[in-house]
């Protein structure tokens, strides 16, 4: 399989495509982005367990990247608060360059593997921390040297690449090769394998949370409460897993002030104070509070 920096023969005149043809083989170059996720599904799986058991522990959840890698790595990072009400300081993004270069290119921050080890430091890493690691190539000394500390101070290191063989995988406690080969245009690993990257951390994040037990019945009774969009949705939420009608919903929702104390005070018809306590004693999974 060619490497992320090849340039494919099948691409030497795209140039000369039509526009239909063009459009045509990039998206392509997605569902071959989304194959490479799904062949590397056990390394995922193993992440997401490996990770979940040290996050509910009290584990923080970093993500290290350059470049694109590090702005996918931010992203997803930045939605798991509003989504599933984790907490900011336990998500926290490591990039290369710091926070100007989530907006432009900070040249040669990914070269400074120095810079990573240095941030680490100052978050002080213990061994319930996990740290993944993004890096197309595989090779970038930002993201070696961040998994490379990672490991000497006992956190999760979990390293996230397309190119196989690479420093990345070597520095992995728990490597995760998305081996998507040549970009349409050679080395522009926004495309296949930014696409790959993105899914890949959608399913490690959304999987642990729900290890977690941050979601039930596929909804997020976990979620922040942050908007009008956001209150109705959470009204909606409760009735349909509490089986009640919008008004009872409600005022429950507005006397609990979450979605799942909520839920536990009307499917067990329990006060405010003894749902409260089952859920305490269920260390909030709303399953086991609910059973």
């Amino acid at each position: 399989m060619p490497n992320t920096e090849s340039a494919s023969p099948r691409f030497a005149a795209i140039e000369t495509w039509s526009t239909a043809d063009l459009v045509d083989g990039i998206v392509e170059g997605q569902f071959s982005a989304i194959a490479a996720v799904r062949a590397a599904a056990p390394a995922i799986a193993a992440a997401i367990d490996a990770a979940a058991a040290r996050l509910a522990a009290g584990g923080r959840l970093l993500y290290v990247g350059a470049g694109t890698s590090g702005r996918i790595a931010a992203q997803d990072a930045a939605e798991l608060p509003p989504t599933f009400n984790w907490p900011y300081e336990r998500a926290i993004p490591v990039m290369a360059g710091g926070e100007p270069a989530l907006l432009r290119a900070v040249e040669g921050a990914e070269d400074n593997g120095e810079a990573a080890r240095q941030a680490l430091q100052a978050l002080k890493l213990v061994r319930n921390d996990v740290v993944v690691a993004l890096a197309a190539s595989g090779r970038t000394p930002f993201a070696v040297a961040a998994l490379d500390y990672a490991r000497e101070a006992g956190a999760l290191a979990v390293g996230i690449f397309n190119n196989a063989g690479s420093k990345l995988a070597a520095a992995s406690e728990l490597p995760i090769l998305l081996d998507t080969g040549a970009e349409l245009v050679a080395g522009s690993t926004r495309m296949k394998a930014g696409t790959a990257q993105k899914a890949a951390l959608n399913c490690l994040s959304t999987g642990i949370m729900i290890r977690l037990g941050y979601v039930y019945r596929g909804k997020m009774v976990e979620m922040r409460i942050s908007n009008d969009k956001l209150r109705e949705r959470a009204v909606t939420m409760v009735a349909d897993l509490a089986g009640c009608d919008l008004p009872a919903a409600g005022a429950a929702l507005a006397e609990a002030g979450s979605i799942k104390l909520a839920i536990v005070m009307l499917l067990r018809s329990l006060p405010k104070t003894e749902a409260e306590a089952a859920l305490a004693a269920a260390q909030g999974n709303l399953r086991r509070a609910l059973s």
